[in-house]
């Protein structure tokens, strides 16, 4: 399904827009299916640059620093799926339930979002309709088709976070995000500590933090997870730590062993 508008409807998306999602290793064989909800900087051409710096179009408020090559790497290393979004968060975060105060942000970490300003009911559709809808359109059908096939497997969101936020340093290399259903998260907490901490002493894992999946605003964790009483964890990693190529490829080595060994876990203690 792709992101361009029905006939007669005001369109978004142009002839020289990509299509808002990506996928990386779609054959891929793994039953952890990876998603990467901000890991785009792209801007449809009709918008500009949405009245912000170049500056802060390459800050965190625009994407999830990382998170893409993060994506890609470990797709492979699991044969997995990855579905990403090329679209940035400033434009509608595909994370957010549409229509919330977060979904199209007029100011984000002190930065206002002038293109986002008392935006007409019609705009913010089109970017619903053509950005976020064909996105969980996407992962909507992969997990249908998993269950169909009698093999649901389990879903991993990945996401990174600042290290410093209003002033105060978030120490946390990792943390593992969740609301009711904790099973993954903690199997993966448990991997993580198990197989590093030993290696890294200052490894600092986050059960539910710098983020708690409890305050019910992330649409994937719920709609995905919680809803389809599906296993799943919402990762949030720190952005220096990922934000080259080296610790992009050194995260993605951890997780393609902690990953399916949670997911082991979960699967075995299910069976007893």
């Amino acid at each position: 399904m792709n992101g361009r508008h029905d006939p007669g409807t005001a369109s978004l998306l142009g002839h020289s827009d990509p299509e808002p999602v990506w996928i990386e290793n779609a054959a891929g064989r793994s039953p952890i299916l990876l998603t990467c909800d901000h890991a785009g900087l792209q801007i449809p051409a009709a918008l500009g640059d949405l009245g912000v710096a170049a500056a802060d179009l390459q800050r965190h408020i625009a994407c999830d620093i990382g998170v893409e090559g993060l994506g890609r790497l470990l797709a492979q290393k699991l044969d997995a799926v990855c579905i990403g979004q090329r679209y940035s968060r400033l434009v509608i975060d595909c994370n957010r339930e549409p229509g919330s105060a977060d979904s199209i942000a007029e100011r984000s970490d002190g930065t206002v979002i002038q293109g986002n300003l008392s935006l007409a009911a019609a705009d913010a559709e089109a970017r619903r309709r053509e950005i976020f809808a064909p996105y969980h359109a996407r992962i909507a059908a992969e997990l249908d088709a998993r269950r169909q096939r009698g093999r649901p497997g389990c879903l991993v969101l990945l996401h990174s976070f600042t290290p410093a936020w209003a002033g105060a340093a978030r120490p946390w290399h990792i943390g593992a995000l969740y609301n009711r259903d904790a099973r993954l998260a903690r199997s993966l907490l448990h991997q993580l500590q198990h197989s590093y901490q030993a290696a890294q002493p200052d490894l600092m894992l986050g059960d539910n933090e710098p983020y708690s999946g409890t305050d019910g605003t992330d649409y994937a964790l719920n709609h995905y997870g919680e809803a389809r009483g599906l296993p799943y964890v919402e990762l949030e990693i720190r952005q220096d730590l990922i934000s080259e190529p080296a610790g992009q490829a050194l995260w993605a080595e951890r997780l393609a062993q902690a990953l399916p060994a949670a997911y082991a876990q979960l699967t075995a203690d299910a069976d007893r």
